[in-house]
């Protein structure tokens, strides 16, 4: 049997099963300081959301719109954050098209833990750009991503862009 590694991986097991650290929401740290924006992976803000890249994303190029507002549902989000986010999202389809050429996108939510979000109390709207044969045996098999670049160079091409 061979093994893969994937030590990035640690980070985000870590992350959310340590019972000594307080939850933390990855959206109101990165949100925070704009100074900060390309160690926290925020590519562009908007007035009522930013866009950043997922930290461990399914695809390159996976990216998550976030509104600034703490909030949990879309019934408590205002209609200038929902309006905004889906202008965000036809912005990010076509950078995502025009730097990736991808087959296909993914764009959706998960609201609630129960239907597998990963942040629960804060909503973000995933893009991820998809080519055909990208959901290999590896996913399934090895629970293991392969992915053709790393996320400061994912930055580059994308920051600026939206």
């Amino acid at each position: 049997m061979e093994i893969l590694w994937s030590p990035w991986r640690h980070d985000y097991i870590n992350s959310t099963t340590s019972d000594n650290a307080p939850p933390t929401c990855i959206f109101c740290v990165a949100k925070a300081d704009p100074a900060q924006d390309e160690n926290k992976l925020v590519i562009y803000r908007g007035d009522e959301n930013f866009v950043m890249l997922n930290r461990y994303p399914y695809t390159t190029g996976h990216l998550m719109i976030a509104p600034y507002a703490h909030i949990a549902s879309l019934t408590t989000a205002s209609k200038a954050t929902t309006d905004e986010m889906m202008d965000l999202a036809r912005r990010c389809e076509r950078t995502l098209r025009e730097t990736y050429r991808p087959q296909g996108l993914n764009v959706g939510m998960n609201i609630g833990q129960v239907a597998g979000a990963g942040v629960a109390d804060h909503i973000h709207l995933h893009v991820l750009p998809r080519w055909s044969g990208d959901t290999n045996f590896m996913s399934t098999v090895a629970e293991t991503r392969v992915m053709s670049e790393d996320l400061a160079t994912t930055y580059r091409k994308l920051a600026g862009q939206i």
